[in-house]
């Protein structure tokens, strides 16, 4: 297949490939906080404006009856008993309503088996008596008596000297007067309330707009970055957004950090296959009678170069789980017990924190593990020691043996890959490489010293504790 039509194939498919679905969005941000906003705002008025509006109505009220009650008090002091034995008021009442027909304002006063005592604004109509009220005190009730004209009754019996009747003292009023002043009351009670709630809600869409604003700039910001103009978000932002774009930036860096890590390594895998491919090409061209030998040396290698690179990507993908978490001694037990079977000459000790646990994959720890104490019992002399340690969030492991040690400048090199100082004995020289990019990936670190103990090699594994 050509090299054109494997790129038509690999471009159809990505286009029937599905898009990624957008994201999903619960609507806007600022028309919730607007709309909770009203609604609550609604809710206060309207429950603050039906109070106002009954105490208001009920102190309008109780001033329009104190009025009647004055006047009912002036009926009852200036009346007496003449002498045909009829009440009459020894002083007329000031006001000069009670004397026009049908004013609005009446006065009334009756007895058992006497002619009511009426005012001129009655005219020819009598006020009717509630027969639900007996008493001295002030009685106060609405009444619908007179068509088309409610009214305020307040009555009240009063005994007066000089006569053994029970006298009934009755003043009314229209309730026109007093239903005007509670509709006025409550028309600028509804438009005050009204426009105060329409400035609340602008202010409240005000504060919303204002204060999500930032986040708008972020988004610019953001917009900036995918396009490639910025490489961080350096907007200012508020105290608190200020948080967030930080870890934006953090996670644009590690991106960055991942994606360089990903070309150099696909960069040195290229580089690394590029030499033995050359090999193999140049001994089949030129027809080498031992190239079968030569591919199976290449293809060794090659090997090796993916093996590498593979468990490289595999740890760093396991990386991405915050939840990695692995107890050392029970991979400590299951190495040395691989180790000894296959070295049984060798005594591995182990010693030092038994409940300690790494932030790292139990299959990377065996790994590490493995190739460290394999080592150590492949170039020692049949001792080494293990040991465990708790050490400012970070578990240390320090693994020695007995053999003749590294010196002191030959030790940076055995970290580079295919290094081996001792090539009598078998290996493929990537143990430690891998070990060391392992350890990285998780933020630990790893030395070689000698040790005191044995003489030989110390190799001293720093990696974060879990929490």
């Amino acid at each position: 297949m050509s090299l054109r039509r494997s790129l038509l194939l690999i471009r159809a498919r990505l286009r029937g490939r599905p898009r990624a679905a957008n994201v999903r969005s619960t609507g806007s941000l600022t028309r919730r906080m607007i709309s909770i906003a009203a609604l609550w705002i609604g809710v206060l008025l309207f429950g603050g404006g039906f109070a106002l509006d009954r105490v208001l109505s009920d102190a309008i009220t109780r001033n329009f009856d104190a009025q009647l009650e004055y006047v009912l008090t002036a009926m009852i002091a200036s009346a007496e008993i003449g002498p045909d034995k009829e009440v009459r008021f020894n002083r007329p009442l000031g006001d000069q309503r009670f004397l026009e027909p049908y004013s609005g304002l009446y006065w009334e006063v009756s007895g058992a088996g006497h002619e009511p005592f009426r005012s001129r604004s009655l005219w020819d109509r009598a006020l009717r008596q509630a027969p639900d009220h007996v008493g001295t005190h002030v009685h106060i009730h609405n009444s619908e008596e007179f068509p088309g004209e409610a009214l305020r009754v307040l009555d009240r019996e009063v005994h007066l000297p000089g006569s053994p009747t029970e006298w009934r003292f009755q003043v009314a009023a229209s309730r026109a007067n007093l239903d005007d002043q509670i509709a006025v009351l409550r028309r600028t009670l509804v438009r005050s309330f009204a426009l105060l709630g329409l400035g609340l809600i602008i202010l409240a869409a005000l504060q919303a707009t204002y204060g999500l604003w930032p986040l708008r700039s972020l988004r610019r910001a953001l917009a900036e970055v995918r396009s490639g103009a910025s490489a961080r978000i350096d907007a200012k932002l508020p105290d608190e957004v200020a948080p967030l774009v930080q870890e934006l930036n953090d996670l644009l860096a590690h991106s960055e950090t991942q994606a360089e890590e990903a070309r150099r390594h696909a960069g040195n895998l290229a580089h690394a296959l590029k030499t033995p491919l050359t090999v193999i090409m140049n001994e089949a061209t030129a027809k080498n009678p031992d190239l079968a030998t030569t591919v199976i040396r290449e293809a060794t290698t090659m090997r090796r170069q993916v093996d590498h690179h593979l468990a490289r990507a595999r740890a760093v993908g396991r990386r991405a789980n915050a939840q990695a978490r692995a107890e050392i001694w029970p991979s400590l037990k299951a190495v040395e017990r691989a180790v000894t079977r296959m070295h049984r000459h060798v005594t591995i000790d182990v010693a030092g924190a038994k409940d300690a646990i790494a932030h790292v994959e139990r299959q990377d720890l065996d790994e590490i593990l493995g190739n460290l104490i394999e080592n150590a019992a492949k170039y020692g002399q049949g001792r080494v020691f293990v040991t465990v340690v708790r050490d400012a969030g970070f578990i240390e492991l320090q693994i020695e043996d007995d053999g003749p040690g590294i010196p002191a400048e030959a030790r940076d090199k055995l970290f580079e890959r295919g290094a081996r100082l001792d090539t009598s004995k078998p290996g493929t020289g990537l143990g430690l490489a891998i070990v060391r990019d392992v350890i990285e990936i998780y933020s630990g670190t790893i030395r070689l010293e000698e040790s005191e103990d044995l003489g030989g090699l110390l190799v001293r594994v720093r990696l974060p504790a879990a929490a």
